[in-house]
């Protein structure tokens, strides 16, 4: 019986490519020219097509009569994985001196709907989504789940096409360009502190949080909070908790004031 080690490098050191889930027609609009330019924004060269037309398919796509078309709602699921596992690697070799809590805060930020979001859009990628005219003309929350939820779809196509390799180059490219350019920071950022302490140190007083509307259902609401010095409203943030909208708020205060 073969022992763990062996085990896993079994199921990493080689591309597993599974024929892909049946897509009954290839959507006029995901030409050959489409995928190459697919190719260059992944920086990987595609071998089985049909399974990145799976993972660019999302559940709203109009389906061809009797034909139904699988939606990148399975390869999501898989890419979540093997994300958490890349980016854990990336952190461990990283930070060897950060404790495991630490590296866990560290993953949490950068595999969370916010980054994942900024990892595709930073490639451009929902100009390759496939779905419905609703669903593409949708903003906010909504839109930023349909990206998230398509660049994990595609890290699932490099992992499954390319084997783990591929799907690491792919993920540790995007992470560090995303460090670098600061559009995702592992570091804690405590925008009400830094706010209190500039209000106090000028005269302003305390900072006012004032919520200004909920959105969502109960399980999955979202605030929008203001912010007051003085009684005048310095900034404005989201978030899908009081604390999280008020940090937000916070921080684009500090940025009007700066």
């Amino acid at each position: 019986m073969p022992g763990v080690g062996q085990l896993l490098r079994s199921l990493f050191s080689r591309p597993r490519r599974p024929a892909p889930e049946a897509v009954a027609d290839l959507p006029a609009d995901l030409d050959p020219d489409t995928l190459q330019r697919l190719e260059r924004t992944l920086g990987y060269r595609i071998r089985c097509r049909e399974l990145f037309v799976q993972g660019l398919l999302h559940r709203s796509f109009p389906q061809n009569g009797a034909h139904t078309n699988p939606s990148n709602e399975r390869l999501e699921f898989l890419g979540d994985s093997v994300l958490n596992l890349i980016v854990g690697e990336y952190l461990y070799h990283k930070y060897p001196g950060s404790p495991e809590g630490d590296l866990t805060k560290f993953r949490s930020r950068l595999v969370n709907r916010k980054a994942l979001a900024a990892y595709a859009n930073a490639l451009d990628l929902s100009r390759f989504i496939l779905m419905s005219p609703s669903a593409a003309q949708s903003v906010g929350k909504g839109y930023e789940t349909i990206v998230s939820d398509t660049f994990e779809a595609m890290v699932a196509a490099l992992y499954l096409d390319g084997g783990f390799d591929a799907a690491r180059t792919f993920v540790e490219r995007q992470v560090t360009a995303a460090i670098e350019t600061g559009t995702v920071v592992t570091v804690d950022e405590n925008y009400k502190s830094r706010l209190l302490e500039y209000a106090q140190s000028h005269g302003f007083g305390v900072p006012r949080y004032v919520i200004v509307k909920q959105d969502g259902p109960d399980h999955d609401r979202t605030f929008t909070v203001e912010v007051h010095l003085r009684n005048e409203k310095y900034g404005a943030g989201t978030g899908k908790n009081k604390k999280e909208a008020e940090q937000a708020a916070a921080g684009e205060a500090l940025a009007n004031i700066h």
